[in-house]
């Protein structure tokens, strides 16, 4: 909805564009495009191909890499170099300024409470005291030779200026100003000649110089400029045009390759791996390689058993031989432990204890 009148009568003016361009535009555009195309999808292709190897690489190579190097270099520089901050900087500088404390600061805080300070208060009130005495004998002092250079200096001074300097400054006043007369009309003179040979130069300058290389740069440089600036902003929207197609073409390609590989090394190795390795795996696990852990699982058992068995029968023999040579071994007899036995033990039902019973 239009909310702007418009007098009665009146056409409505068409939109103006923008855009310089032309003709010459429209005669550029085209072909400038179709070589910007030809020429950029070889180098957009390689410019993905590179990046999908880079990230590739980045991504088993970089990144692992990279958390090597960091792992290492907290190994080899970070926490050796905390350590030494934690337990030798620290405790060091602590130790140093504990001592610098106690041997610089606390003296130096007692030198300057109880002498600097004592001190400077004397000075304070022996200085306060001299002062005053040169203040009244400056007073003195100082009236006297202000009445001195009054009459010798003042006086004299006041009387020269009256009656010599300033007759003396009058005439030579009168005498600039006539100077100053002569020297203006010397100026106006020579502002006029400067004026005059300025015009003629200025002329001159632009009639020779000025006005051939402004008609250069209106008709010549001007419009080759705008030609050019076409042909330039042409370019530039063709380069970013053929690159944004070249990414299509490059996709493109890069998915048909994908199902090339897919559809030719991907999925038949799929469907053999699914298809025939994974039940010969399994027919070699159920018949060969089961037996085979079940009867090793039993020779282990069993070598198990037998040495179990050898090592019983060494045992016995040692402590059959043993025996035959130094007899049956003394078993030691049972300490006495003064303990009550169940017969003498105190019960519910008797007063007295094993050891205190008649």
């Amino acid at each position: 909805m239009d909310l702007e009148k418009r007098p009665p009568g009146r056409p409505q003016e068409p939109p103006r564009r923008t855009d310089p361009e032309g003709c010459v535009a429209a005669a550029v555009r085209v072909p400038v495009r179709i070589v910007v195309l030809v020429l950029v999808v070889p180098v957009r292709m390689v410019w993905d191909a590179l990046a999908v190897a880079g990230r590739f690489l980045l991504d088993t190579v970089g990144r692992p890499l990279g958390r090597a190097l960091a792992w290492l270099g907290r190994a080899v520089f970070v926490r050796p170099l905390v350590g030494l901050w934690r337990y030798v900087v620290v405790p060091l500088a602590k130790g140093v300024g504990w001592l610098g404390n106690a041997l610089l600061v606390v003296p130096a805080v007692w030198a300057y409470r109880w002498v600097l300070t004592p001190v400077g208060q004397a000075l304070g009130w022996f200085l306060a005291g001299v002062g005053a005495v040169l203040v009244t004998v400056g007073r003195g002092t100082c009236a006297g030779l202000a009445r001195l250079a009054r009459y010798l200096v003042v006086v004299p001074a006041a009387w020269l200026h009256t009656w010599v300097l300033t007759p003396v400054g009058h005439g030579l006043a009168r005498c600039g100003r006539g100077l100053l007369w002569c020297g203006r009309s010397v100026a106006w003179c020579l502002c006029k000649a400067v004026t005059g040979v300025g015009l003629v130069s200025y002329w001159t300058v632009r009639v020779l110089l000025v006005l051939p290389a402004l008609a250069v740069w209106r008709w010549v440089l001007a419009p080759v400029g705008r030609v050019l600036a076409v042909v330039g902003r042409e370019a530039l929207d063709a380069l970013g045009h053929a690159w944004r197609v070249a990414g299509y073409v490059s996709r493109a390609v890069g998915r048909a390759l994908g199902a090339l590989f897919r559809w030719t090394v991907a999925e038949p190795a799929r469907w053999a791996y699914r298809s025939v390795l994974t039940p010969v795996g399994h027919a070699v696990r159920d018949t060969v390689l089961r037996p085979l852990a079940d009867a090793a699982r039993g020779a282990r058992r069993a070598g198990r058993q037998a040495l179990r068995s050898a090592r019983l029968s060494v045992r016995q023999a040692r402590a059959d031989l043993r025996r035959t040579l130094f007899g049956e071994p003394e078993w030691p007899l049972p300490a006495d432990r003064r303990e009550p036995s169940g017969s003498e033990a105190r019960t519910l039902g008797r007063s007295t204890t094993a050891l205190t019973k008649d």
